[in-house]
């Protein structure tokens, strides 16, 4: 599967595999069977199916012999958005290392600035202990 993942296209393929599955099985598929079958994770799968779920694309029906998903309305796939999109998760991960290059940038200065004024302090101790140790008249 491909790093940036299309809610749009997974979505259809999804669609499809329950159309596949229920005629050659003659029964409702539950999200295993698709995972399987495309050859996603659950969790993937999972997540596709809960977002078309609250387009009404599909229906998830839960029974007392496990869950089963039916195509409620495949028009409704329409309305997913296309193109390549990334996850929040994926945004705010960037959005956390960028922080944290400025994090580090910042102790990095601190650290330069730290040893600088240990410089001059040193410079300044050595020049006084020179001043008086300097032979006396």
């Amino acid at each position: 599967m491909a790093l940036v993942k299309d809610l749009y296209a997974d979505a259809h393929l999804v669609v499809a595999a329950i159309r596949f599955l229920e005629h050659t099985r003659k029964t409702p598929v539950n999200q295993q069977d698709l995972a399987e079958a495309l050859g996603f994770n659950l969790e993937r799968v999972l997540f596709i199916c809960r977002r078309l779920e609250e387009t009404a694309a599909i229906e998830c029906l839960k029974g007392a012999f496990g869950d089963r998903i039916v195509i409620k309305d495949h028009l409704k796939l329409e309305t997913l958005p296309r193109g390549e999109q990334e996850s929040k998760l994926d945004e705010e991960l960037k959005r956390f290392q960028k922080e944290r290059g400025k994090m580090s940038q910042k102790v990095e200065t601190l650290k330069a600035d730290q040893k600088k004024k240990q410089q001059d302090l040193f410079a300044e101790i050595e020049r006084k202990l020179k001043g008086n140790l300097s032979p006396k008249k």
